[in-house]
């Protein structure tokens, strides 16, 4: 018998800190997060006819049809923007968002008998979709590049990127962090309260029209100055409408809308950690 104490290489215990990125230990199942990812992008469109094409039919038919109600229709003027190349930028954006938000808000409730089996951080789920989705969001960039660059060969648009270009990464990382905090918290409520699962269908729709992706901001400022508000302290509409103004040159940016929005992101998903690093310890007798 030796009289060393013997040394655990991993210890895991239902005891942790509030706040806890656990990055030390995420890193170390970085090849599990990989596999994750894989199956995210592979699985969704395994047995669907035009596969990742699907990746770029979503934003173009969603950009024609908002052409045709929003600015054909309602006549909403997008200035010397091009109507498709405005609606293009905003879903493009939007789209990221939503697919975070929609695909964390059930990760409790969709890995429950993955959790029940096998330990490894939970936060490895969320974290996964997110990655997986920066691939599309890439493949819709390309796609809104092609057309900036149509507009401007053979159209003569005149749209340019302005000095500001370099926020891109900014800007998807807040989209980021809001799609995971927001997800997260949601995900850890649907553990008790299955009307969230309904209620995040039509919410993020409603979420869309008051985060500016079909009109720009300055046309609710203008006509409805009573509820600009609502607009001003979203910080998905200072996105979305920061993200025109850096590619298009045209719309309302400010650095403190900027800030307010990187500030708000990273409240929530410091509070969509705790009540998941929270509700992760008992999830499985509820879900």
């Amino acid at each position: 018998m030796s009289d060393t104490t013997d040394k655990w290489l991993f210890e895991i215990t239902p005891k942790r800190k509030l706040i806890d990125l656990n990055l030390k230990e995420i890193w170390r199942y970085r090849d599990l997060l990989m596999l994750f990812v894989r199956r995210d992008i592979v699985t969704v469109y395994k047995q669907t006819i035009l596969g990742p094409l699907w990746f770029l039919i979503q934003p173009l038919f969603t950009s024609i049809i908002f052409t045709l109600v929003f600015n054909n229709v309602a006549n909403i003027s997008t200035g010397s923007v091009p109507p498709f190349l405005f609606n293009l930028a905003g879903i493009t954006l939007w789209s990221y968002f939503k697919e975070c938000l929609t695909k964390t808000s059930n990760t409790f409730s969709s890995n429950a008998n993955i959790f029940g089996k096998v330990y490894f951080p939970r936060a490895i789920m969320p974290i996964s979709v997110t990655v997986s989705n920066l691939l599309k969001l890439g493949i819709q960039i390309v796609i809104f590049v092609s057309f900036y660059l149509y507009y401007n060969l053979s159209k003569d648009a005149g749209v340019a990127p302005n000095d500001l270009i370099f926020l891109f990464p900014v800007y998807v990382i807040i989209l980021a962090l809001l799609g995971l905090g927001l997800g997260m918290t949601i995900s850890a409520l649907t553990t008790k309260y299955r009307d969230f699962k309904v209620l995040i269908g039509f919410a993020t729709s409603l979420l869309m029209y008051i985060s500016a992706v079909p009109f720009p901001l300055s046309k609710i400022r203008n006509d409805l100055p009573e509820y600009y508000f609502i607009f001003k302290y979203n910080p998905i509409a200072q996105v979305i409408e920061g993200f025109r103004y850096i590619s298009l040159d045209t719309g309302i940016f400010s650095w403190a809308g900027l800030i307010y929005a990187g500030v708000f992101s990273i409240v929530l998903f410091l509070v969509g950690l705790v009540i998941f690093n929270i509700t992760e310890k008992s999830f499985i007798d509820t879900v």
